[in-house]
């Protein structure tokens, strides 16, 4: 099937895989160099990567660029500008394109902030991640709750939009104490607010905690509170949840995250970057070198450093356009789904999914479903129900997928 044009937004995902410190939580591609890093070097790789894509997939119209880490706001302003202007060069950017960079809300990234804007950066995102000192400590960040305010406020004052992060569902957290932590916070948020339950990953200092005893955290029903007071004292504000872990005011969502819930088109730019491009001759998946230096050479040597490229078929492009956009509040439109991959779920499957409140049709519309309050929490069954039932039958329609008994 072909992705009419209209259902695709692109976007340019650049990632600057350099931390401070590493965080004992975090899986991301993130790397420490105590001595320091030739930034000149990178600068002209991210460059030079742009300039390959661009050179392959031909003509875009940019909705939303993200610089994300890593910690992005580690770099010099001008290497921003230097990557936001061959964007430029090489695509169309809308006049409104979102432009969003993450930050570490320490004094120095802080002071930075002015830079960024000046470079182009309207919208910054701030990890945060607690609103006590202690908590930040444990969690291994090096801000202070002090200058987490004080960045959240040069943000709100140097960008058009700003949002910045919490986690909870932390190590002993009992709900009395993430509503006060919560009310604080949005006491000085602005239109978006994004809140992660903390998980443990794979091959991470909290992991190997976590497996010796040493780290515990909420089961599943304190967890379940603790989602339940995020979503009432949100929604209280003005400020509910748009997808599972991210809360804005109507109009305030982030665009570049949209972007990949709605299974658009995104280029993947630095080192560890994933992409997902609609090419010519097909859907693919792309995957660059996770080691910074590394990537930096493949660059240098073939133009770009992507080691893994991935053609997606119809059946896969369908499986994760369903486990992205059930993460929505808007969820999934099965007539979308149906033009741009040819897949339609058992309405017998729908049915059941329906009955036993895991899904819901979402008001006003004629082929939309969601999760429900309840189907967010084993949302990996639910895509695994749905995709395991697709059916490319040409006579079966997104409108007959719905059983009589649910209209």
């Amino acid at each position: 099937m072909t992705t009419p044009a209209d259902e695709v937004a692109f976007g340019v995902y650049v990632h600057w895989p350099f931390c401070a410190q590493k965080c004992p939580y975090c899986d991301f591609n993130s790397h420490v160099r105590f001595g320091g890093i030739d930034e000149a070097r990178f600068r002209a790789a991210f460059l030079r990567e742009l300039d390959v894509t661009a050179q392959r997939i031909g003509p875009r119209r940019v909705s939303s660029i993200f610089f994300g880490g890593g910690t992005p706001s580690l770099m010099q302003p001008e290497t921003v500008a230097a990557i936001l202007d061959r964007i430029a060069a090489l695509w169309s950017v809308d006049a409104d394109a979102e432009i969003t960079l993450e930050a570490n809300p320490g004094s120095v990234e802080a002071d930075r902030f002015r830079g960024f804007r000046t470079a182009g950066v309207n919208r910054a995102s701030l990890g945060v991640q607690s609103l006590h000192d202690d908590i930040l400590r444990s969690l291994g960040r090096i801000h202070s709750v002090a200058e987490a305010k004080r960045a959240i406020e040069i943000a709100r004052s140097t960008f058009d939009r700003f949002s910045f992060d919490l986690i909870y569902a932390r190590p002993k957290q009992q709900p009395e104490q993430w509503r006060e932590e919560l009310r604080e916070a949005l006491s000085i948020a602005g239109g978006h607010l994004s809140l992660y339950q903390l998980t443990i990953e794979p091959d991470t200092p909290f992991a190997k905690l976590y497996a010796a005893g040493k780290l515990t955290v909420p089961d599943g029903d304190a967890a379940a509170e603790l989602y339940a007071i995020t979503q009432e004292l949100t929604a209280a504000v003005g400020l509910p949840t748009y997808e599972i872990s991210n809360h804005a005011a109507p109009g305030e969502e982030s665009r570049h995250n949209l972007l990949y819930w709605r299974y658009g088109e995104y280029a993947g730019i630095g080192p560890g970057a994933h992409g997902r491009l609609h090419l010519s001759n097909g859907h693919i998946g792309t995957s660059t070198e996770r080691h910074p230096e590394t990537w930096a050479s493949l660059v240098e040597k073939n133009g770009h450093g992507i080691i893994e490229e991935t053609p997606l078929s119809p059946s896969e492009q369908a499986d994760e356009m369903v486990m992205m956009g059930l993460r929505l509040v808007e969820g999934i439109d099965l007539d979308s789904l149906w033009r741009r991959t040819g897949a339609r779920p058992a309405p017998a499957v729908i049915g059941a999914l329906l009955a036993d409140g895991m899904i819901e049709r979402v008001p006003g519309t004629a082929s939309r479903i969601r999760a429900s309050a309840d189907g967010r929490f084993v949302l990996n069954a639910i895509v695994l129900r749905l995709a395991m039932s697709f059916s490319n039958d040409p006579g079966l329609r997104p409108a007959s997928l719905f059983p009589p008994a649910a209209e």
